[in-house]
């Protein structure tokens, strides 16, 4: 199968406008996930950047969900998704539709890898959850902080303020969601379908701003 045109040339790439058509690599392994609790080692790199004293879920209550995802260059890469352990179950399920769909994520490390700064995050494409942070532009906690929310692909799925802007330059030619490039979550599309079918939300169908990257348990 191939990918639409627009599909980005190789894991690294930003969204361009032109972009080129990839195809898919034959024969991809087999999808596998599994969760397990956090290790002593990432435990250790969580702290303090991304977990600390006083966040709102203790680090027995987090499962790391090790899952085979495909890229945009439609090979299969190994991730990691920290979700809380009530939700790790139905991540995997998730993943697992969309690795049969070969719907590309660009990367899925754990924030730490980007010392919890979420900007970083976001500038690296990566798909991240756990994170123990405020709401953005608040004070609350965000669902992040509990385990129950994921960002996916947010280079392709822009946080959209109330103007209709975005901080990361690299989004800007994605802001016309009409123009359907691969790894974007739209209305009716196969990713925004595969979550909300085990109970999640997404952020795409908020008002100023609208979080097209943002799929919760909860709806905030």
């Amino acid at each position: 199968m191939a990918w639409p045109a627009g599909a980005a040339a190789s894991p690294g790439d930003p969204v361009r406008a032109g972009g080129t058509t990839v195809q898919t690599v034959e024969g991809l392994p087999p999808f596998k996930a599994t969760i397990e609790p956090l290790t002593a080692a990432e435990r250790e790199a969580m702290t303090p950047s991304v977990w600390r004293k006083g966040c709102p879920v203790g680090l027995r209550d987090l499962r790391a969900v090790r899952a085979k995802h495909v890229g945009f260059d439609g090979r299969a890469h190994d991730g990691i998704l920290v979700v809380h352990r009530a939700r790790a179950a139905s991540v995997r399920n998730v993943l697992r539709g969309l690795y049969a769909a070969g719907f590309p994520i660009r990367r899925m490390h754990p924030i730490q890898r980007y010392g919890g700064d979420d900007s970083t995050s976001i500038d690296d494409d990566n798909t991240s959850a756990f994170n123990c942070r405020a709401v953005t532009g608040g004070t609350g906690w965000s669902e992040h902080a509990y385990g129950r929310a994921i960002d996916l692909n947010p280079i392709e799925n822009p946080y959209v303020t109330g103007a209709g802007s975005t901080e990361h330059a690299a989004s800007k030619p994605v802001l016309d969601r009409s123009d359907v490039r691969p790894g974007m979550a739209t209305e009716g599309s196969l990713v925004v379908r595969a979550f909300g079918s085990r109970g999640w939300k997404w952020g795409g169908r908020w008002t100023a701003p609208i979080d097209h990257q943002h799929f919760s348990t909860t709806g905030r």
